[in-house]
């Protein structure tokens, strides 16, 4: 598997779905309710209910100046404990926007969001690819990046 390929992929994916109209073909409410869980149990330092929202299987790439950092999801959930657990403030992230394609086994979403840490603010966006298993939708591959 080649790693900056498939990373390059998710990249375009969500760069060409945030250019395309909002037409909903198929009901997103789903995976919207998918998305706000993800975002709200990070917010609440719900760390084993952030974790169930992705399948073990799944990549994490952070971009930072253009150049990928992909963490598998035992390295990545570890980060996440750590960044609330040595924090003084709380920290919340919540969606600004979505944009979803998806038919009845997979999904894409394209999600921007806001994080607050006090009065410091941090906007972004993450690129999901989504799977739909028998305990509902799992995150395969989530891509993120700053402004």
């Amino acid at each position: 598997m080649n790693t900056r390929r498939d990373v390059c992929f998710v990249i375009l994916s969500c760069l060409l779905m945030a250019c395309q109209p909002d037409a909903k073909s198929v009901d997103d409410g789903d995976v919207r309710a998918f998305l706000d869980r993800y975002f709200s149990t990070w917010s609440a330092k719900d760390m084993d209910g952030y974790g169930s929202c992705f399948h073990e299987q799944a990549r994490i790439t952070f971009v930072h100046q253009g150049q990928p950092q992909t963490q598998g999801l035992t390295d990545f959930l570890h980060g996440q404990k750590l960044s609330h657990a040595t924090t003084s403030v709380p920290m919340t992230e919540v969606p600004t926007g979505m944009k979803i394609l998806r038919d009845d086994r997979t999904a894409q979403a394209s999600v921007r969001w806001k994080l607050t840490k006090e009065a410091e603010i941090t906007t972004g966006t993450d690129c999901f690819t989504l799977i739909k298993t028998s305990t509902g939708w799992k995150i395969m591959s989530l891509v993120f990046y700053n402004d």
